[in-house]
């Protein structure tokens, strides 16, 4: 019931831009204005707030995100490839359906399940985690994506170069790590103002993926679709379990938080890289609304493993 009670808010934000699109309420210019803005502002102001955290502090347990990120790999290959050589997609488009399988929807799902799952317990490891999922998922998203252009190698380095650096996102993540390990503070009215526009690129995101569905239509999607389904919702949190149970070693909370956070439904950036890179679009819009009903079932199921492990 508590997943079904924080998977209701997306479905109804998803539906709602859906709706608006259908009846024509709001023009296609929306989508395009919001998915800029969240890409260009709320998501960069989301990664600065998330880096430059004073609460995410305590010990640090390597292992724990080698597990999460070495699994997040893992789903991300497998997909990426199956894409690729099985549904013959485009290098560009395969990258992007094998992103979408690694990449965890945390705000509206993620962390209020999670600390309802462990209770204060789970929150640092949560918190560590949050701290480098998006800068590190986004920004390898950027390097990878922007390295399928078919130039040679110098070229392709320069090129992705040139195109990080112009990436809002990436941008942030800069200024948010030199933030934190400077020892500079961010406190106050400044942080109350990115904290806001940070706040804000969830749900403009989930509107703009819904009136996404409703301009690109369902047909034709659904191999792609189950693919990164499958992907996010059983490989990856399979691969992170795997790694922290009989891979590496650490507390049976740290492990539990990494594969609950896996088995989080497909995350809304990876919807808004995919609008910037014109790669899949229409079937990682779908993956969104699609994993996130499903989710319901599957994290009931790892809730289960996670309890019988801990017997």
């Amino acid at each position: 019931m508590n997943a079904l009670t924080n998977i209701v808010p997306v479905f109804a934000i998803i539906f709602g831009g859906w709706l608006a699109a259908r009846t024509r309420y709001v023009s296609e210019s929306v989508e395009k204005g919001l998915t800029e803005y969240v890409f260009s502002i709320a998501v960069p102001a989301l990664i600065f707030n998330a880096l430059t955290r004073p609460d995410v502090q305590g010990e640090l347990v390597p292992s724990f995100w080698a597990a999460y990120f070495g699994g997040a790999a893992i789903a991300w290959i497998v997909c990426g490839l199956t894409a690729r050589y099985l549904l013959r997609q485009p290098r560009q488009h395969a990258a992007m359906l094998g992103f979408s399988t690694s990449q965890s929807n945390t705000v509206f799902v993620g962390v209020p399940l999670i600390l309802h799952t462990f209770g204060d317990a789970g929150a640092l490891p949560l918190f560590m985690l949050l701290a480098l999922h998006m800068p590190l998922m986004m920004g390898a998203a950027t390097f990878v994506l922007e390295a399928q252009n078919g130039t040679s190698p110098g070229d392709s380095m320069k090129g992705v170069a040139r195109s990080l650096f112009k990436n809002p996102m990436f941008l942030a993540l800069i200024l948010g790590a030199l933030t934190r390990f400077s020892g500079l503070t961010f406190p106050g009215m400044p942080r109350d103002i990115v904290g806001a526009l940070g706040a804000t690129a969830s749900t403009c995101a989930l509107f703009a993926l819904g009136t996404s569905i409703q301009r690109l239509g369902l047909s034709g999607q659904w191999r792609s679709t189950s693919l990164i389904t499958v992907g996010k919702l059983l490989i990856h949190p399979l691969a992170v379990w795997l790694l922290a149970t009989r891979v590496f070693s650490m507390p049976p909370v740290f492990a539990g938080v990494a594969t609950l956070f896996a088995a989080m439904p497909v995350g809304i950036n990876s919807y808004l890289i995919a609008m910037r890179y014109k790669a899949n679009e229409g079937s990682i819009a779908l993956g969104v609304a699609i994993s996130t009903l499903i989710s319901v079932l599957t994290t009931t199921m790892w809730l289960a493993v996670l309890e019988h492990a801990g017997d």
